[in-house]
């Protein structure tokens, strides 16, 4: 057998770089390169073996849970085809990366990490950022990754490599199981040399198999929806993974049963496709929210079913309803009490199709749809031009937004009071033109994210609707943008503060209490001073990208026409009104007030909240 001597590091990025996966027929290399920020955990190690095979591209990140982030997205706008690996030191560069992985594997995207480690051998501990421990010499901060990891290893000799990477990359192409993946690379380890087998280093294709359905099950699930009146899709994330729009679509129009959908499942249809009715649950649009009341048997594809999508268990009230599941997650399909499918929801959607030329939903809940669905985008109409004088809506800037961007550009946001507004109020128009990491819900994410969008898709605009808060979170990568020549559009909007959670704050009767950015007051002692003077626009340009800075819904639109002509990364900053909001529809949110309290703001919520809680529900069989 043919060997040939490399450092574990070299090791590394030579099996990395000669991977591939398949599906349908189609072949793409899986890793597009590692992205990183060096310090004595792996600059001698994966750094030096990097620099050595400079075919497999590095790119230096400003903040190592960012740089996590971006790969998330870049997984994300490619259905989970492509990824990037992530590397750091030890200690806090390696920390840093953990809410990372937790986006990652919360919402089942592939992200390989590499964080450096501690010496595998120890008569120099405690090395520079160690975290030592009274009851185990083999424990370091990288330990904290497994919990938020799908698979976690620690590489203490170089031959481990040979049986480690091929469980990393099963994982990572496993619709079912991928996520964020870590090895722990200790540093000495990382500059040991072995004689690998030359074999070891082939390229070697990973099938992204289509799993059907288990056909008992699957005629279940027809004679089930045979005998329902009052049927509901929920389209979930898997609908996109799976690349089973364009056979959603023929069933929906086959049948008649509406679509509503999660965050992660939007665009799954186009929002003028007469069986969409929009977003789902606390966060839902009215006909969707109405239609979820009463449904008699839901249909979930590829969808956790999150608190946000049932309304903490109170959007199904129907007596008699029932669940249908299709996902490839066996975790995911069994729950609700639901008829499991663990299977790719496109063969499951073609199969139903094929089979159901007979159905077709009552006349009058064909109606109900109808009439609900023109209502509602009538409702958006109103909001998108609200007509104020002065600070605009952010539904207006929404609106704004949606009606200038081209059907082919792509959206992306996160965390705020932005998430529901944009659910419910977006209109797609293009498949993944619509990216919102709802999973984990991170404030940061979305800058980095749209460098990982247009870095997965350079040939689509990338907007990224940002709140203050997340951008005084994570701004950093827009030098990044820069750094690597992407243009980003991302537009600010300042509400001087924490909107979606001030807004909680007030409901559970707490008035907004530590949630406004204002100076503290001398005379008080309290956080009620004046508005802190932030200039965002200004913030920008110090990074290198040109700004905006908007009061007028005027000005907003002609940020963005000048922002067609700039060269670079375009921050447009925009004033919004805080006070106005977008209504709820039909749906709650479970959020536990104070059972005691001397506030009678909080006693009121206190009372609404325990009527509220009667409407939870168990599914049972």
């Amino acid at each position: 057998m043919k060997t040939i001597r490399l450092t574990t590091a070299q090791a590394l990025i030579r099996f990395l770089k000669n991977q591939y996966v398949e599906r349908d027929s189609q072949q793409n290399r899986f890793f597009a390169g590692v992205w990183g920020i060096f310090g004595h955990g792996n600059v001698a190690g994966i750094g030096q073996a990097l620099l050595q095979n400079q075919d497999f591209p590095f790119y230096p990140s400003r903040n190592e849970q960012a740089q996590v982030h971006l790969a998330c997205a870049f997984a994300k706008m490619n259905n989970r085809k492509r990824a990037f690996a992530c590397t750091s030191s030890i200690g806090p560069g390696a920390t840093n990366m953990i809410t990372g992985a937790a986006v990652a594997t919360i919402n089942h995207l592939p992200v390989l990490l590499m964080p450096g480690d501690i010496f595998a051998r120890r008569n120099v501990a405690p090395v520079l950022q160690q975290l030592e421990s009274g009851s185990s010499q083999d424990i370091s901060v990288n330990d904290c990754f497994k919990p938020v990891s799908r698979y976690w290893d620690r590489i203490n000799r170089p031959d481990q490599l040979i049986t480690a990477l091929p469980e990393v990359m099963r994982v990572l192409t496993s619709p079912a199981e991928t996520g964020a993946v870590t090895l722990a690379m200790p540093q000495d380890v990382q500059t040991e040399s072995y004689a690998y087998p030359e074999a070891f280093f082939e390229p070697r294709v990973w099938t992204i198999r289509r799993q059907p359905a288990d056909p008992t099950l699957l005629q279940r699930s027809l004679e089930w929806i045979h005998r329902s009146k009052a049927p509901l899709i929920i389209a979930g994330g898997g609908v996109h993974y799976s690349e089973a729009n364009q056979a959603l679509e023929k069933f929906a129009l086959l049948t008649g049963i509406p679509v509503a959908e999660t965050q992660a499942g939007k665009g799954s249809l186009n929002f003028d496709h007469p069986q969409e009715v929009g977003a789902v649950g606390v966060t839902g649009t009215l006909i969707a929210n109405q239609l979820a009341l009463g449904a008699d048997l839901v249909i979930g594809i590829g969808t956790r079913y999150s608190d946000f999508t049932s309304a903490s268990k109170t959007a199904f009230q129907n007596p008699e309803v029932r669940f249908i599941n299709v996902n490839v997650a066996e975790f995911d399909a069994y729950k609700h009490a639901a008829l499991p499918l663990v299977a790719d929801a496109r063969l499951v959607l073609e199969a139903w199709a094929d089979s159901l030329h007979d159905y077709r939903v009552p006349a009058g809940y064909a109606e109900q749809i109808r009439q609900g669905k023109d209502a509602w985008e009538k409702e958006v109409d109103r909001l998108y031009h609200l007509g104020t004088t002065s600070l605009p809506a952010q539904s207006e800037v929404i609106g704004a937004l949606n009606e200038f961007m081209r059907p082919q550009d792509v959206l992306i946001n996160a965390a705020g009071s932005a998430p529901g507004d944009i659910h419910k109020l977006w209109r797609s128009r293009e498949y993944k033109s619509y990216h919102m990491e709802y999973g984990y819900s991170c404030m940061g994410y979305e800058i980095p994210g749209a460098l990982g969008i247009k870095m997965a898709a350079p040939e689509r605009e990338v907007y990224a609707l940002v709140g203050d808060g997340t951008y005084l979170m994570m701004p950093s990568e827009i030098v990044t943008s820069i750094q690597e020549g992407y243009k980003l559009n991302l537009v600010v909007i300042e509400n001087h503060g924490f909107a979606s959670i001030g807004s909680l704050s007030q409901s559970v009767g707490n008035a907004r209490f530590g949630t406004v950015y204002r100076r503290r007051d001398a005379r008080t002692g309290q956080l009620n001073g004046e508005f802190l003077p932030l200039d965002f626009a200004l913030n920008a340009r110090g990074f290198g990208a040109a700004s905006f800075d908007t009061c007028t819904l005027a000005e907003f639109k002609q940020a963005l026409e000048e922002a067609k002509t700039t060269d670079r990364t375009t921050v447009i900053v925009v004033h919004t009104d805080n006070t106005l909001h977008v209504p709820g529809y039909e749906s709650w949110w479970d959020v536990a007030v104070a059972e005691v309290s001397e506030i009678p703001e909080v006693q009121q919520a206190r009372q609404n909240y325990e009527e509220q809680l009667k409407k939870e529900r168990y599914f049972f069989p």
